[in-house]
């Protein structure tokens, strides 16, 4: 096997080798090294790069790992990177942003902490936007994470970074964070796996707001079993973010195969009249016949989310004040203007409008909720567009319709994380000129492990995710 496919390999199947001895954590280690080396100038992916100390760890884990004690971990040798929001200790971490262009934590993030636990090496920090603002990958620091299918488009975000490298095969996997379709954007435009988890699956610690439920911490991968071995590390509860749930991360390690004979599920074309690109319409019409295929009952549907919106923008823009407020009085000049207006958007909002949002999102969980005891999952498009030029920092009109913000063209993911409810990104096919679309998978609340499971028999009865990106080589 040569270093190509290596990286290739799937992060399962790669760990399995290194626990049989048929490729060592060094080897393995210089093939994602070298990769990077080549690939990375190509898509700016990867923006701090650590190869002295990943190759330094691999060498002293098969050291180690010639012991009789010595004992293998889930991820034990795979190589990592975390999305450049999340705090490496002694490692900079710059948010996208000039204000912390030299910033080193003193603290981990827990995902840092549990995924080394589970055995994984460090190899550097993935791009993302300014404050992971925006899915549009591009800061003033490191400039714009391009996408490996099209370099003159966008990789998405904001985990843009992540996703890039994950299918480019520089990573196996990543990290990556959603608060309206961080995960599930990049996933759709460049074509990998990129899954949003129930709030509370996942330690948000140290993030500010410890009972915050609007984010969701979650993986990056190129198929759908990767992304839950990589979730089965980094979810379960930590007495530090009260908001997670009891539930231990192992359990989204089992095998997700599964049996879909008259399982209900909800056909979205646009989520009830969102402007949808009309290829992105085609390229999921064209995957429909996969899920009658599987045995499911596929009957078109969607839930009544009119008060989704009010409730998300409202709720966003109150994190916004919680962050970044205090920044925005000394270092308003090095802030980008969407960050900016999202943060006076909430210093201008009243108490009862606060009040009326947070009743809303009440509103919409138990409108989902209802509508998915009806049927087991809702399916709609993941992204409205198909990636566009990365010289357009957001899309402003789909199919003549103006958008009133730089979220808006989002809406088919916000609207869904306003429910609280987990949704998947999962490879479904491409546009005639070659662009990748996603299909999101929406599953009951806390049914995490089911929308992996169905996300998991649709990618194999498709195969779309196996097309590898031109940039990849």
């Amino acid at each position: 096997m040569d270093d190509t496919e290596l990286c290739y390999t799937g992060a399962k199947k790669l760990a399995r080798m290194i626990r049989a001895r048929k490729v060592s954590a060094t080897e393995a280690m210089r093939a994602f090294i070298a990769r990077i080396e080549k690939v990375n100038p190509k898509v700016n992916a990867i923006v701090t790069f650590l190869p002295e100390l990943a190759l330094s760890a691999a060498r002293k884990l098969d050291k180690n790992s010639r012991s009789k004690i010595f004992k293998f971990k889930p991820l034990t040798g795979l190589p990592i990177a975390h999305k450049d929001i999340v705090p490496t200790k002694g490692i900079r971490t710059t948010f996208g942003s000039p204000i912390f262009r030299d910033h080193v934590p003193t603290e981990n993030h827990a995902i840092v902490d549990r995924i080394a636990a589970a055995g994984a090496i460090l190899v550097g920090k993935t791009n993302t936007p300014e404050f992971a603002v925006g899915a549009q990958t591009f800061n003033p620091i490191f400039g714009a994470t391009l996408n490996p299918y099209d370099l003159t488009r966008t990789s998405g975000g904001s985990s843009g970074g992540a996703a890039a490298a994950v299918a480019c095969g520089m990573l196996p996997f990543a990290d990556g964070s959603d608060l309206g379709a961080s995960l599930r954007n990049p996933g759709s435009f460049c074509n990998v796996v990129g899954f949003r988890p129930t709030p509370g699956r996942v330690s948000l610690f140290p993030f500010p707001n410890a009972w915050d439920t609007l984010w969701s911490i979650g993986p990056i991968a190129r198929t759908v079993e990767d992304a839950a071995l990589l979730f089965s590390a980094m979810a379960g509860p930590d007495v530090r973010s009260p908001t997670t749930h009891a539930e231990p991360g192992g359990v989204f390690a089992r095998s997700l195969k599964r049996g879909f004979r008259k399982v209900r599920v909800a056909w979205s074309r646009n989520l009830g009249g969102l402007p949808v690109d009309a290829r992105v319409t085609r390229v999921l019409e064209s995957q429909r016949a996969a899920f009658q295929a599987l045995g499911c009952i596929v009957e078109e549907a969607e839930p009544d989310l009119a008060d989704a919106d009010e409730a998300f923008q409202v709720q966003r823009a109150v994190g916004f004040v919680e962050a970044y407020a205090e920044l925005l009085q000394t270092h308003r000049a090095q802030m980008k203007d969407t960050v900016v207006w999202n943060i006076e958007q909430g210093l201008e909002l009243s108490a009862r409008r606060i009040a009326h949002a947070n009743l809303l999102r009440s509103r919409v969980f138990h409108a989902m909720r209802a509508f998915l005891d009806r049927y087991d999952f809702l399916l709609l498009p993941a992204t409205q567009v198909p990636p566009f030029p990365v010289s357009e920092p957001y899309v402003t009109e789909i199919n003549g319709v103006k958008l009133a913000n730089y979220m808006e063209w989002m809406k088919s993911c916000y609207l869904i994380t306003a429910t609280s409810h987990p949704a998947i990104s999962v490879p479904a096919g491409f546009t005639p000129e070659g662009l990748p679309v996603g299909l999101q998978i929406v599953g009951r609340y806390r049914d995490d492990f089911g929308v992996l499971q169905l996300a998991h028999a649709f990618e194999g009865a498709t195969q779309a995710w196996r097309r590898r990106p031109a940039a990849g080589g």
